[in-house]
């Protein structure tokens, strides 16, 4: 395992670590390691997560990149989960802003699913991000992993903004999260004009 987590770049952070984020310390089921590639320290306050539908409108894909852009510039750090849609573009809105943003996938930190989000991916660390997983290096995106994911995107996370989600999708299992471990959780307004 060690050997796989330096051949990818990551770092593994235990319960135990300092570096391991307080608020994801806080819930019941809280990862005993993560993995990390990109900035080990992960964020404490002043995190939002951005979900949504992975079959999201052009609108909401193009208001959760404006979203995340303006978080981003108030200081805030955006989580999501690297998925099509709506993840894509909050984490792209961050990016814009040139500021952090975290991934947190569904598989290990070395194997970035969708494929078509690696450039993304090396976006985000080379903006100062960071792609996190509960999941050793290697490890494929299996179903079961992805509500995994989600209960540690709200776990890292003041509150979750929704940007568009069925009500049996991957974003509201998210929402559910949050509400589980006393996130706040909000659906953005429509902003005038827009």
């Amino acid at each position: 395992l060690f050997e796989s987590v330096n051949r990818c770049g990551a770092v593994a952070v235990t319960r135990e670590d300092p570096e391991y984020p307080a608020l994801l310390r806080q819930i019941p089921d809280a990862p005993p390691t993560l993995f990390v590639r990109g900035r080990a320290a992960l964020p404490g306050a002043r995190t939002l997560a951005v979900v949504g539908s992975r079959n999201a409108t052009a609108y909401g894909t193009r208001m959760a990149r404006r979203i995340a852009r303006g978080l981003s510039e108030a200081g805030v750090t955006i989580v999501s989960g690297l998925a099509r849609g709506i993840d894509g573009a909050a984490h792209r809105g961050a990016v814009d802003a040139k500021m952090r943003t975290v991934a947190v996938l569904g598989s290990g930190v070395d194997v970035i699913y969708p494929p078509e989000h690696l450039s993304l991916a090396e976006e985000i660390l080379n903006a100062g991000g960071s792609l996190v997983s509960e999941f050793p290096p290697g490890a494929p995106p299996r179903p079961a992993h992805f509500p995994a994911r989600n209960r540690v995107i709200s776990g890292l996370s003041m509150g979750v903004l929704l940007v568009e989600g069925a009500k049996q999708s991957g974003a509201m299992s998210t929402v559910r999260y949050a509400l589980e471990q006393g996130r706040d959780w909000r659906l953005p307004a429509h902003p005038p004009g827009l």
